[in-house]
């Protein structure tokens, strides 16, 4: 089963840039968004073949996920169920005969870290969540995470120690998320590999330099490490300032 995550940064961008064409030719069982920056009836998408799950954030033009799934799945929900956190369209969970497949697009901590402390309270719940989805069945977790987890998965650590999406406190929340049973994909297939980012910056000509972050997951229980076939991250496709990542899995 191939599964694709793709931060868009606006469908409606992306689509003029090649969206529906990277999207045919990927060919994924389940296909994620992130950052669709949509309102309820201003797209509407025609992709045969796949069911469509929308979740809208209530502020016009921000945030926002959706997920294209070839096979039905039993049970759809949005949200953490938690009013604080469910007004932007950040979660999206399919449930399966054998997983959930959550899709994520987790809250910038912004400049001057000026939501960090929400985006700490966030964490925390999300983490809840995920592992109250696991006493059911084993999760797969895929979106844009907002965080650089070691300095291996950005290029310049050093300068962006204290920048939203490095800091200590965001990068340790990831370390529990971990330890709390959940494997990062690409780091399983790939621990020691560097250059491979999965965001860049519009500014500065980052991409040209490659000087990215790797901030866009896959994360999988546990329990299906025996499942995995292989991670990859796709650096050549462009349509937006992330590339899609993708989870091959039994």
């Amino acid at each position: 089963m191939k599964l694709i995550s793709w931060n868009v940064n606006g469908i409606r961008a992306c689509i003029q840039k090649g969206f529906i064409d990277i999207f045919n030719e990927l060919d994924a069982d389940i296909f994620c968004i992130q950052e669709s920056k949509l309102s309820e009836g201003q797209l509407e998408l025609d992709i045969p073949g796949y069911y469509q799950y929308w979740n809208y954030a209530k502020k016009k033009g921000y945030s926002g996920t959706a997920v294209f799934a070839k096979k039905e799945p039993v049970n759809v929900t949005y949200g953490l169920g938690i009013e604080e956190h469910d007004n932007e369209g950040r979660v999206i969970t399919l449930e399966y005969e054998e997983f959930y497949l959550v899709t994520v697009y987790t809250p910038n901590s912004q400049t001057e870290l000026k939501r960090l402390d929400y985006r700490m309270q966030w964490e925390d719940d999300f983490r809840t969540y995920l592992k109250k989805l696991e006493e059911n069945k084993p999760v797969i977790v895929c979106g844009d995470l907002n965080v650089a987890h070691e300095e291996i998965d950005l290029k310049n650590p050093k300068t962006n120690r204290m920048n939203a999406g490095f800091t200590d406190k965001e990068r340790n929340k990831m370390t529990a998320l971990l330890n709390s049973g959940f494997i990062d994909t690409f780091r399983y297939f790939y621990p020691d590999r560097t250059g491979i980012y999965s965001w860049w910056s519009y500014r500065f000509s980052a991409r040209q330099k490659n000087a990215g972050w790797r901030i866009d997951y896959f994360l999988v229980s546990e329990l299906l490490k025996d499942k995995l076939v292989s991670a990859d991250i796709h650096t050549d496709i462009y349509g937006s300032d992330h590339c899609p990542v993708e989870l091959d899995i039994f």
